[in-house]
C-alpha cells in the first residue's frame, strides 16, 4: 500500500507528533535562536495548508504551503518521519505542495532549513531549489538557508 496525501486540519490523527518529531529533530541540530519553525498553532493560520502523507491511517509526513501576496509562496514543515525515510515520501509531499501551489495561482515557492539539514537540502536542490537570500520576515543569520523555485506562469 503506498502512502495517500492530502491536505488536513491541524488536529489530525498523529499530526502533533509528526510536529514534534519535527522540532526535536531541529532541537538536536540548532540552538533555540536557530530554529524558526512555525509552532502548530502557527499552523491553524487561513494562509497555510497542510498536507499530510499517511499509510494505514499512520501520519509518516507532512508539508505546509503558505500563500502569500504576489503569486509568492512557502514551503514550510517538510518532514517525513523516520520509520518512512528513504522511501521517497519527502520528493511526493514536495510535488503535492508544488502542484497545491500552482493550484493557487502561486507561482514562486520560497523555504527556510538550515544548512545542517543536508538530506533536506539535497532534495529540495534535486526539485529544482536554489540558494537565494532572506525573505519575508527572514534575517540573514548562520542557522538559515534561504532557497527558492520559480513554478513558471499562472495556468
Amino acid at each position: 500500500m503506498s502512502y495517500t496525501i492530502a491536505v488536513e486540519d491541524v488536529n489530525g490523527s498523529g499530526i502533533s507528533e509528526l510536529i514534534d518529531a519535527s522540532d526535536a529533530y531541529s532541537a538536536e541540530r540548532y540552538p533555540p535562536e536557530g530554529n524558526f519553525a512555525t509552532d502548530l498553532a502557527g499552523l491553524y493560520a487561513p494562509e497555510i495548508a497542510l498536507a499530510v502523507a499517511r499509510k494505514k491511517g499512520f501520519a509518516a509526513g507532512c508539508a505546509a504551503l503558505k500563500s502569500e501576496p504576489h503569486g509568492n509562496g512557502e514551503l514550510k514543515r517538510l518532514f517525513v518521519h523516520p520509520d518512512a525515510r528513504g522511501s521517497g515520501l519527502g520528493g511526493r509531499l514536495i510535488d503535492y505542495i508544488e502542484a497545491l501551489a500552482r493550484a493557487r495561482g502561486v507561482r514562486r515557492i520560497n523555504l527556510e532549513t538550515g544548512p545542517l539539514n543536508v538530506e533536506a537540502v539535497g532534495l529540495y536542490r534535486a526539485y529544482g531549489y536554489v540558494e537565494c537570500g532572506p525573505f519575508g520576515d527572514y534575517e540573514d543569520n548562520p542557522y538559515s538557508l534561504f532557497m527558492t523555485k520559480d513554478l513558471g506562469p499562472a495556468d
